[in-house]
């Protein structure tokens, strides 16, 4: 079994006194390739700030380390909208950025950053568009740059959070093709989290499911049964495979999988 590198052991999470989320265990382990899905506001984002250690359980116990003893790396691609476009920066300035962490502070980038900002572009097959504006470029091509700079920090884990938003069906699968190649040849930790069930459902291997008063965490066979997904929506739900992609149908009758 792969080592563990962040555990939370029935966490409860929340800010002051609101609890949002309550007697949550999620382990994350090495090279594994993770969910996250639900909808605005039931909790996503705060249990990802527990994985990060950003927020702070007010019950139980987060754990977090690489088997190396270090502390954890992490690569965040943050939505592409919430980049600030308005400067011109080019695409290799806005990976470079994902150096500064190596670089320190005041530091002005080297041969090695250089480098990496170059291996990071090629990774995601956007080396022609290092000199291009980023405001400049497509949606798909702006999340590709994104990710390139979560890539040149050499992280442990890549958290990519609603990947594919606001893509069209061309571009959200090709981008769902490239992480899928990520975790694959790289064998790189990845979380991805996204409110699109069929998005997280068809690549990852452990998914979470957070809904408000619902919380499921297993393998994606575990979790995606008829009887779990008909609790969450509070209707009869169907679960199918089709080509070996999992296809979820609302309403009706359903039979158990």
């Amino acid at each position: 079994m792969s080592p563990t590198l962040i555990h939370l052991d029935r966490v409860t999470l929340g800010y002051g006194q609101k609890v949002i989320l309550r007697d949550i265990t999620v382990t994350i382990r090495q090279g594994e390739y993770f969910g996250l899905v639900g909808p605005n506001g039931a909790g996503k984002t705060t249990l990802l700030k527990a994985m990060l250690g950003i927020l702070k359980p007010s019950g139980g116990t987060r754990t977090a380390t690489h088997p190396e003893g270090r502390p954890l790396r992490f690569g965040y691609v943050p939505q592409r909208d919430s980049i600030d476009s308005v400067l011109p920066y080019t695409s290799s300035a806005v990976v470079m950025m994902g150096r500064f962490r190596q670089m320190g502070l005041f530091r002005l980038p080297g041969r090695a950053d250089t480098a990496a900002t170059l291996r990071a572009l090629a990774h995601v097959g956007v080396e022609d568009l290092g000199a291009k504006v980023f405001r400049d470029l497509s949606g798909g091509q702006k999340q590709r740059v994104l990710i390139a700079r979560a890539l040149a920090s050499d992280p442990d884990i890549l958290i990519l959070d609603e990947p594919t938003n606001g893509m069209d069906l061309t571009s959200r699968t090709a981008m769902l093709e490239l992480i899928d190649g990520l975790h694959r040849r790289e064998r790189l930790t990845i979380i991805m989290v996204s409110h699109l069930l069929d998005d997280v459902a068809n690549h990852v291997e452990q998914i979470a499911i957070v809904e408000k008063d619902f919380f499921r965490v297993g393998d994606v066979r575990e979790i995606l049964t008829p009887a779990h997904l008909s609790a969450l929506y509070g209707m009869p739900v169907k679960v199918d495979s089709l080509h070996g992609h999992y296809v979820v149908t609302v309403g009706g009758a359903h039979e158990s999988n």
